[in-house]
């Protein structure tokens, strides 16, 4: 009994593993819609939000029969708990892709902004990029640092951010409200990406740890 209970959290981690990388490509994806006006991408970044939903299902699945029906205690409890929040983070970040993505279709086949912009916007992106690949690895890992953060916030992700809303809400913006809402609209999907990917960072240190989230500090 105890070693199928064993398979079966293996298979867990494996979906999670499978559905970090879904939403890693879906990252570089919506990066390449959103700076290269590219309609074939953004219609990619639904496909995979598509394939992390079905992937989301089968964690969901397999956590409730695993709780319902092995009544997992302690370190195997956490993993079971944890592998769940974390696909909801995931699927959370690829939503918020898709939002992108939607973005991209709805002013195609002009760019979603000026050139100027969409630089801030590709270092936006990149840096999302970065961090999801940060959350792919950290899931993967068998023994990660247990004595400090995870995945960091990304400081220079904020002040690109910002400096984005400041641009859009400037008395000489000229591009209308519209463009000026998306820019905004851009700005706070990537900033859920980043959230979720942070937190999906605590989380795997709450299960290597035991440490709750709100007791993990910022170094």
């Amino acid at each position: 009994m105890r070693t199928k209970f064993s398979i079966e959290l293996m298979a867990l981690t494996d979906e999670l593993a499978h559905m970090a990388r879904l939403t890693q490509e879906a990252a570089e994806r919506g990066a390449a819609a959103l700076t290269g006006a590219d309609l074939t991408a953004a219609y990619e970044v639904f496909a995979l939000e598509e394939q992390v939903q079905v992937e989301h299902a089968k964690c969901e699945d397999r956590s409730v029969i695993l709780l319902a029906l092995e009544a997992p205690v302690a370190r195997d409890l956490r993993h079971v708990v944890t592998a769940m929040q974390i696909a909801d983070d995931l699927l959370a970040v690829s939503g918020a892709l898709s939002r992108v993505a939607d973005v991209v279709v709805r002013r195609y086949p002009n760019p979603v902004a000026p050139q100027h912009v969409i630089a801030l916007l590709s270092e936006i992106a990149e840096a999302v990029i970065h961090l999801v690949d940060h959350s792919v690895r950290v899931i993967a890992a068998q023994n990660p640092p247990r004595d400090r953060v995870l995945i960091p916030r990304d400081e220079n992700l904020d002040r690109l951010r910002v400096q984005l809303l400041e641009i859009a809400a400037d008395d000489g913006w000229d591009h209308g409200p519209a463009m000026a809402i998306d820019i905004a609209l851009l700005a706070h999907h990537y900033e859920r990406c980043a959230d979720h990917c942070v937190r999906i960072g605590r989380l795997i240190r709450f299960f290597h740890t035991g440490i709750p989230l709100y007791a993990q500090v910022e170094a």
